[in-house]
């Protein structure tokens, strides 16, 4: 039976209990007299506080305590003395093991629902699915079941539908609203080659793609598990938690005895009093508040990382970015873009273009892409080269409108003409560690194109943030001295370390381990040792998997501003987390003098059932805290680029 209908059924039999303590100084009682209460409170134990009694006696066989262990011998205590009361015709008080049984469940309904609240993220990630794709069948499109999808369907989505699965365009382009999934607010414009998100919403246009992934290969299926997973891990501080738990309920125990002792032995109450204050001590003390602080904090904090495209894996990341000193990036992907761009045209860049487009569209080259690229947005229609020639190590030459044309790069000087000015214009581009490719016509270099892969028009915001933070920013790349120094100096790096062989970035990363805490952040599958390694593996979503199952945080936006919004979320988690804490222990040790009687001569008691309905605020208070950091401003130096 679940919480839920026990906390109804303790409810529904308790209520003529609690009408019968309020009324009985008015003379009234319940029909039946202490015979009904025995009924109604035994129907209480034997159904909604019979779980409690059975997980405290499954842990006592064990050598253990735990939290029911308060319940339980609150409550039988309760009953058990209750019978012996009425066997010789004193007072008593079932109500006291009916309310507390039921103020004890209503703070774990209380709980659940809060529970919920806060995985809700992940049941709206699992809302968002399509249930049916349009895929190419026998050369006409058809709609199937999405389970009916296989990797390599050709899948055409018109205008307002949900893109079914992930893939890659084939034909066709439109705007893309990702927010569901990475978090982005804006639109992302899409045409042939990029990768569309299962799950996200096309917006204007009809365009057909391949599936890549589907079923849980996905990312929102990915997303939804790395979430769950999250949500049911533990943070290191929960096993303090546990041990504190396994030390405080014995402690508790004794109290309780001594609590009785005192006031029956020594300062003569009646067993009845006496067992109520004791009764009220094992029930105030249950630290239901403390074993929820932690994990209700996890599972909120994991959630809202959902909905801002962070994938936070596990407790553990959270509690290691509290500490982290340094933060190592790899280059290429993560700081750059990752694939080469033009960034500069030197000459008539309408001429120059024309005629590197016209050479370039039969090479297979990145750096050839990179500027047929930026040939198509400048709107250039390149002729049709003819008598298209390779030569090895310099470039290519061709006929473009029977003109001889040639692209390559500085060993073709030795061929071709060049004026001081283009020469002198191409030393700064080198300089700046940007890769020159020369143009000519004619016998004469008419024009430089420079391609670099450039740095992310985030990046250079990202690493400020982080340097706000006083955060030390390394960079570890396998590029040469002299690119990595130019990106370094772009984007604020602290320090570079280049030339690093894939299988040696792990060592690096353990030598900054020796000044405190590192926290690493790459996409490659050259990253992964290093991911692995540091203390907090930061994986670009954009990066491979394998990358991103050893991170332990996972950037779905593939924004590397979102490096400073995850520490600031983890902290902000985790920081509630011990607040949680220092709450649950400070109601323990308020309420348990209180319980046991120590301030009766100015009137200040608790019964057992009063005891037992703070202690459900309590859980309640820590289970609110948690909720509330739905609601946190999660401060990020990290600012629009």
């Amino acid at each position: 039976m679940n919480t839920t209908k026990r906390f109804w059924i303790s409810l529904i039999f308790s209520l003529p209990l609690l009408a019968n303590m309020i009324l009985m100084p008015f003379g009234w009682m319940l029909p039946g007299g202490d015979w009904t209460q025995l009924i109604l409170t035994t129907i209480i134990m034997a159904v909604s506080a019979r779980p409690f009694l059975q997980s405290a006696w499954a842990s006592f066989t064990k050598h253990h305590v735990n939290m029911d262990t308060l319940v339980a011998i609150g409550t039988a205590t309760a009953y058990f003395y209750s019978l012996y009361a009425m066997a010789t015709g004193q007072a008593v008080f079932f109500e006291s093991a009916a309310l507390v049984t039921t103020f004890v469940l209503l703070g774990q309904v209380f709980e659940e629902r809060m529970r919920h609240n806060a995985s809700s993220a992940v049941a709206k990630l699992v809302g968002l699915q399509a249930k049916e794709a349009e895929v190419l069948r026998d050369q006409e499109f058809v709609k199937v079941p999405l389970d009916q999808v296989v990797v390599g369907d050709i899948i055409r989505v018109k205008p307002g539908e949900k893109i079914p699965v992930d893939g890659v365009i084939t034909t066709g382009r439109s705007t893309v609203d990702e927010s569901m999934v990475t978090g982005e607010s804006m639109p992302v414009q899409k045409t042939v080659a990029d990768a569309v998100i299962g799950s996200t919403i096309n917006s204007n246009g009809t365009f057909q793609f391949k599936a890549s992934k589907v079923g849980d290969q996905t990312m929102l299926a990915q997303i939804v598990e790395l979430v769950k997973k999250a949500q049911n891990s533990h943070a290191p501080i929960q096993k303090l938690t546990d041990k504190v738990s396994d030390i405080f309920v014995p402690i508790v125990l004794i109290i309780a005895i001594v609590t009785f002792l005192t006031w029956y032995v020594f300062l003569n109450a009646s067993l009845a009093n006496a067992l109520i204050f004791a009764v009220a001590v094992v029930v105030i003390a249950c630290p239901c508040a403390l074993g929820l602080a932690t994990p209700t904090a996890l599972m909120v904090g994991t959630g809202r990382g959902a909905k801002m495209g962070i994938l936070i894996k596990n407790g553990e990341v959270l509690e290691a970015v509290n500490d982290v000193k340094t933060v190592i990036f790899d280059k290429t992907g993560t700081i750059t873009v990752g694939h080469p761009q033009v960034t500069d045209v030197i000459g008539d860049e309408a001429q120059v273009l024309r005629v590197a487009t016209s050479l370039e569209a039969a090479s297979e080259h990145p750096l050839a892409a990179a500027i047929l690229k930026r040939g198509t947005a400048r709107g250039i229609q390149a002729p049709t080269a003819t008598n298209f020639q390779a030569i090895e190590g310099k470039g290519v030459t061709a006929q473009v409108e029977g003109q001889l044309a040639v692209v390559g790069n500085h060993k073709l000087l030795t061929d071709e003409p060049i004026s001081a000015e283009l020469q002198r214009q191409a030393t700064e581009l080198q300089d700046a560690a940007k890769t020159v490719v020369y143009v000519g016509l004619n016998h004469e270099i008419i024009g430089l194109i420079a391609i670099q892969d450039v740095a992310k028009s985030t990046s250079e915001v990202a690493i400020a943030s982080l340097k706000a933070r006083g955060l030390k920013t390394v960079m570890l790349t396998g590029d040469n001295e002299r690119v990595a120094q130019a990106v370094a100096d772009q984007v604020g790096i602290d320090e570079v370390i280049a030339d690093v062989l894939p299988g040696d970035k792990a060592e690096h990363v353990h030598a900054f381990q020796k000044a405190g805490k590192v926290a690493f952040v790459g996409d490659g599958i050259n990253d992964a040792p290093a991911l692995t390694t540091a203390d907090v593996g930061i994986a670009m979503g954009s990066g491979t998997d394998i990358a991103i199952d050893a991170g332990g945080i996972v950037l779905v936006k593939n924004d590397l501003r979102d490096v400073d919004r995850a520490l600031a979320l983890s902290k902000k988690t985790f920081n509630r987390i011990k607040l949680n804490l220092f709450w649950a222990f400070v109601y323990n040790v308020l309420g348990i003098p209180v319980a046991a009687g120590l301030f009766f001569a100015i009137g200040l008691t608790l019964s057992p059932e009063l005891a037992g309905l703070a202690m459900a605020f309590s859980s309640l208070s820590v289970v609110t805290s948690s909720v509330l950091l739905n609601k946190a401003k999660i401060s990020s130096n990290a600012q629009p680029a």
